[in-house]
């Protein structure tokens, strides 16, 4: 395809781009309305808390540990021909997760369409960055970061509207569809673009990076599962985890073709912008796991209900990011990104204060100011990130954003979650020990399970409904005050490190004109 023909269609290009994206995002988001129906042992899989957690960090984890290696593959055999087959994965991922039959078997189903997502997710990124003239790709980044909030706003309604009248398995198949939509247009439109000299697969860091991932957050969970640090398997586990992600990290910065570029980040836009990344969705992925919970068996909303209340999140996401890189033009990205975290972290903290008859437009207003705190990080934290390398090596860089986000997701739904369920645990003990017969253990594994044997047992049950409801109210304010105190200590790290390059944005543009390299910029 001839550069003349692939600017003429840029936007189709990136129209198609979205799709990719869309199907992604959308199943994270579908996913998070349908855990109370998974859980429910006659509705769902009655998976508990921990296996609910491992359904989303399977997938965020080999996502995350596999983002790098997919870049560099796209970089090197062609970024179309390595997103058609991440595409075709993810929907052959998404068809096994929809007929699951136990938990370990949609665990394993997310695991393989992690592997399809992180093939992906890069992909977009770095065809944006060679499809389009870099006056115009702040904006082409913008809108590639509102089709995430659009992603939340389709997916949580469409997740409530398939739980109305489908089985649970349906908030997957519907994934299938998209994915072959997905394909048939990306043959026809997108072009092929491949990096002239690429990096070479690090599989020893691939490696590396997911054992030592999947035993920390295996620690943490077990630990909240547990209420206990003291078990061998759970503080070995952590230990050792620890140390092979510092092999991890050691053995990157000697490769010479590393899995994850760890000298990227001498750039401070690079360093600061994915922490800022890492620790905002850190903050904001456990409470969003558990408010699922909180509108379906706390306030006895339908799945329908609750996925529409989403909305004004993906709202402020699509009105917001489109807006921010003009925001950055004339604030900076420090000023754009310190009020964008100040939001977010309001947003949370208010989450600390719901309760049972909490009006549901304060929820709303709340989400809303949250969805656009979201855009207002994440758009200027993008350019950043992109633009502190040259198009050559867009695939590494964007695999560098992705990697912080899912790590972000997986270790906030571990250890919030992990809070949650101890603190679930020791409030419904003493509750559960005044019963004649004794609870099974599975009765604590979620709200969901304790109200499922509370009507098991007929109205002798109906005492635990009222303490099951204000035992998770309390795990879920404590999770949003760690949530509110890591979205300050981001603040403060914006506020001090992230450069205010609202001039330099100018010459990142003539030098990208010209072809150089704006890594040392």
């Amino acid at each position: 395809m001839d550069p003349e023909t692939i600017y003429r269609r840029r936007w189709a290009i990136l129209g198609v781009l979205v799709i990719s994206l869309l199907v992604v995002v959308l199943d994270n988001t579908i996913l998070n309305v349908a855990l109370r129906v998974i859980s429910d042992p006659r509705r769902g899989i009655g998976a508990s808390q921990a296996e609910l957690a491992w359904a989303i960090n399977s997938y965020t984890l080999v996502f995350a540990g596999l983002l790098f290696t997919w870049g560099v593959i796209g970089d090197r055999v062609g970024r179309k021909r390595i997103l058609l087959i991440g595409l075709a994965v993810f929907g052959v991922g998404s068809l096994l997760s929809a007929y699951s039959q136990a938990p370990e078997q949609l665990i394993a189903a997310r695991a393989l369409m992690g592997v399809g997502g992180a093939a992906v997710m890069p992909q977009t990124l770095s065809i944006i960055s060679n499809v389009f003239p870099s006056e115009e790709r702040s904006r082409a980044i913008g809108i590639w970061a509102g089709a995430v909030g659009l992603a939340m706003g389709i997916g949580p309604p469409l997740g409530g509207l398939l739980l109305e009248h489908f089985w649970w398995g349906s908030v997957f198949l519907v994934n299938v569809p998209v994915v072959i939509v997905g394909i048939l247009l990306m043959l026809f439109l997108v072009p092929e673009s491949r990096n002239e000299h690429p990096g070479k697969v690090d599989p020893v860091g691939v490696v590396l990076s997911i054992v030592g991932l999947v035993l920390i957050v295996y620690g943490i969970i077990s630990a909240g599962e547990r209420s206990s640090l003291a078990d061998p398997d759970v503080f070995v586990s952590l230990i050792a985890g620890v140390v092979v992600i510092a092999f991890f990290v050691r053995h990157e910065a000697r490769s010479d073709h590393p899995a994850l570029d760890v000298r990227l980040f001498r750039d401070a836009r690079m360093s600061v912008a994915v922490v800022a990344i890492m620790l905002m969705f850190f903050a904001m992925a456990g409470v969003l796991f558990f408010i699922t919970f909180y509108w379906q068996s706390v306030r006895g909303f339908t799945p329908l209900h609750a996925g529409l209340l989403v909305l004004p999140i993906a709202a402020a996401q699509v009105m917001v990011s489109p807006a921010s890189p003009l925001l950055v033009e004339r604030f900076g990205r420090k000023l754009v990104c310190a009020a964008g975290v100040l939001l977010t972290s309001g947003a949370l903290g208010f989450y600390a204060t719901l309760a049972e008859n909490t009006p549901v437009w304060l929820v709303a207003v709340a989400f809303f100011v949250q969805g656009g705190g979201m855009a207002m990080v994440m758009t200027p934290s993008t350019g950043a990130i992109m633009a502190s390398v040259s198009p050559a090596k867009a695939g590494s860089a964007s695999s560098v954003q992705n990697i912080a986000r899912q790590v972000g997701v997986a270790m906030g739904v571990a250890v919030l979650g992990a809070l949650v369920s101890t603190v679930y645990r020791s409030d419904m003990a003493p509750h559960l020990a005044r019963l004649p017969e004794k609870a099974p253990e599975s009765a604590t594994a979620s709200i969901e399970a304790t109200l499922v044997f509370a009507h098991s047992l007929g109205p002798q049950g109906t005492a635990l409904i009222a303490p099951a409801k204000q035992a998770f109210l309390h795990g879920m304010h404590l999770a949003s005050l760690c949530s509110t105190a890591i979205g300050l200590l981001t603040l403060v790290i914006v506020l001090v490190w992230m450069p205010n390059s609202g001039r330099i944005d100018r010459h990142e543009r003539q030098r990208h004109r010209r072809g150089e390299d704006t890594t040392d910029t």
